[in-house]
């Protein structure tokens, strides 16, 4: 075969120009380009990503995924600015600390509503009471001078016994009438304080934030209930579920919607209606 006509390798250059590059006898077809996929950067220090599953990017915000499952803690300014307070709400705090010293009122919170029992829950231990020193005063009026003369004490030692039987009943009225007046229900424009008195010596207060009430319902039922206009108002919160009663309230229809009135205000940042406070009933 002539080497003439001998078939060249198109890839490899026939010659080469002054400046050393090599030239073809036909130009080379180009290669297709592929495109390389950007590469993701793993490491949060080198690039931080605007967002991330599971992670929030808010300095000022941080979220427990554990122990505290849809938690969010918001950071707070070490030395926060203190809430403007006008001199009227300042006087009617003022007055509200004065009138229930007992209360812990933080700045600015006024005392709107006092619910104290119905009276008729007091006619059971003085109806008792009073009965019980009508037979015991019967008993020292009918006692028999010669009671000696029948076997029976003398009438100074039966006077002395009967005597202190009527005391103990006094004191035993007074005391049941004293534990039933000490049960209150406080609102303020920030949140409900109910004191419950058990008894002689057991108290237990609890206090609601009006952001943590759901729901705010009254009970009536019975003709005498429905008669004196009385019955049962239930607060019922959010979290746990607790349910919160207090029996024996004066026309709870009215404080039940003032109850309302504060919660809705409250919760959609509204000023909470301070209008004749310190008085439920």
């Amino acid at each position: 075969m002539n080497p003439q006509f001998e078939e060249r390798d198109p890839s490899k250059p026939i010659a080469y120009d002054a400046n050393g590059n090599p030239l073809y006898a036909t130009a080379p077809s180009p290669q297709p380009q592929v495109a390389t996929p950007p590469q993701e950067v793993a490491s949060h220090v080198t690039a931080t990503a605007e967002h991330h599953k599971g992670q929030s990017f808010d300095p000022r915000a941080r979220v427990q995924y554990a122990n505290e499952p849809n938690v969010q803690h918001m950071t707070r300014e070490i030395e926060p600015e203190k809430r403007p307070i006008s001199d009227e709400l300042q006087k009617r705090h003022e007055e509200s600390k004065r009138l229930y010293p007992f209360l812990n009122l933080s700045a600015g919170e006024v005392v709107i509503l006092n619910l104290q029992r119905h009276p008729i829950g007091l006619l059971l231990p003085l109806g008792a009471g009073g009965v019980v020193l009508a037979v015991l005063t019967a008993v020292l009026v009918l006692y028999p001078t010669d009671a000696t003369d029948y076997g029976l004490p003398g009438f100074g030692l039966a006077a002395l016994i009967l005597g202190l039987l009527m005391a103990l009943v006094g004191i035993g009225t007074y005391i049941s009438v004293w534990i039933y007046l000490q049960n209150q229900f406080f609102m303020t424009n920030e949140s409900v304080i109910q004191e419950i008195q058990h008894s002689l010596f057991s108290r237990h207060e609890q206090t609601v934030s009006l952001g943590s009430i759901e729901d705010a319902s009254f009970k009536k039922s019975g003709i005498l209930q429905t008669m004196l206009d009385y019955g049962t108002i239930r607060l019922s919160t959010e979290g746990e579920e607790t349910t919160y009663r207090f029996h024996y309230v004066s026309n709870p229809r009215k404080q039940v919607a003032v109850l309302n009135n504060g919660v809705e205000a409250f919760k959609n940042g509204r000023p909470v209606e301070l209008a004749d406070p310190v008085s439920g009933n």
